[in-house]
């Protein structure tokens, strides 16, 4: 079976919530992940507890974390103060730059310019070289909001200026969710054609009722690797809908499964582990 790549994302799904989660409660429902199978996970981020006070205890959630051990245990950066406090945490393996095609967005979400940005990801490149690997999510990848330009060879523009710079891994994501299977399939397909689909990702939101055709889409492009959380908690706050939410992992897992692609999760604890997932959105959101 061709290997599939799920990132499951508990610091999407809970950076929004209004009430603090104990750094225990974070950690215990980390280690189930672990214990299930979950090799891949953006469990935090480096950003200022003002903006997100959810993630004010990034150190600690990873400290308390059993040593990666060929797992990938990412964090969200936005700037260099972040990228520092990156550098000196334990059991980090990965950064994760959000890059808006939108500079609206961009600027909202990083307090920089789509210009000011490119010499920050440079230097990303040139400082975790050796230490950590890094992420760049390419957000607004499939259209925005905002009516900032947008179109396929853009997106594919900007693919090939980061891969000058050195990023080998790119996730393109719907960031408000109403991107349909036909546009994901365009963009993704494009950009498999020209760069090959090793080191391209999806980062998707969807209303319940449009997550496996997205996710179909995403496979018949090329791309195997996906990324979601379970309950479906979490999605962009901008998209409009309560409905949109992360793609949730209960579903997806078995549908990869099902496609013939390995997870290597165990799935009769996806059941549970998405009960606690909405547990928590219950208890905290």
């Amino acid at each position: 079976m061709e290997r599939a790549r799920w990132v499951e994302c508990p610091r999407d799904a809970w950076q929004g919530f209004s009430r603090f989660i104990p750094t225990e409660e974070k950690v215990a429902f980390l280690k189930k992940l672990l214990e299930a199978g979950f090799s891949h996970l953006d469990l935090t981020s480096f950003v200022s507890p003002k903006w997100v006070p959810q993630m004010q205890d990034a150190e600690a959630v990873l400290r308390a974390l059993p040593p990666p051990e060929g797992r990938t245990y990412l964090a969200i950066v936005a700037n260099e103060k972040g990228l520092e406090r990156a550098l000196g945490a334990e059991n980090l393996t990965h950064v994760g730059y959000p890059f808006s095609l939108s500079e609206t967005f961009q600027r909202k979400n990083t307090n920089r310019s789509i210009a000011e940005s490119w010499p920050l990801v440079a230097e990303m490149v040139r400082r975790v070289e050796g230490r950590l690997g890094l992420v760049v999510y390419l957000s607004m990848a499939f259209g925005n909001p905002y009516g900032d330009p947008w179109s396929v060879e853009g997106v594919l523009e900007a693919i090939a200026r980061l891969r000058d710079l050195g990023v080998k891994e790119i996730a393109l994501a719907d960031t408000y969710g109403v991107a349909d299977a036909e546009r994901i399939f365009a963009v993704l397909s494009r950009a498999v054609e020209r760069f090959g689909p090793e080191g391209l990702g999806a980062h998707l939101h969807a209303r319940p009722e449009g997550v496996l055709a997205k996710v179909e889409a995403v496979l018949r492009a090329g791309v195997s690797w996906l990324e979601g959380a379970l309950a479906g908690v979490g999605g962009c706050p901008f998209a409009g809908d309560e409905l949109v939410g992360n793609l949730p992992t209960e579903r997806v897992l078995p549908f990869l499964e099902e496609k013939g692609f390995a997870t290597g999760v165990d799935l009769s604890r996806l059941p549970l582990l998405a009960e606690e997932a909405a547990r928590l959105r219950l208890l905290y959101a």
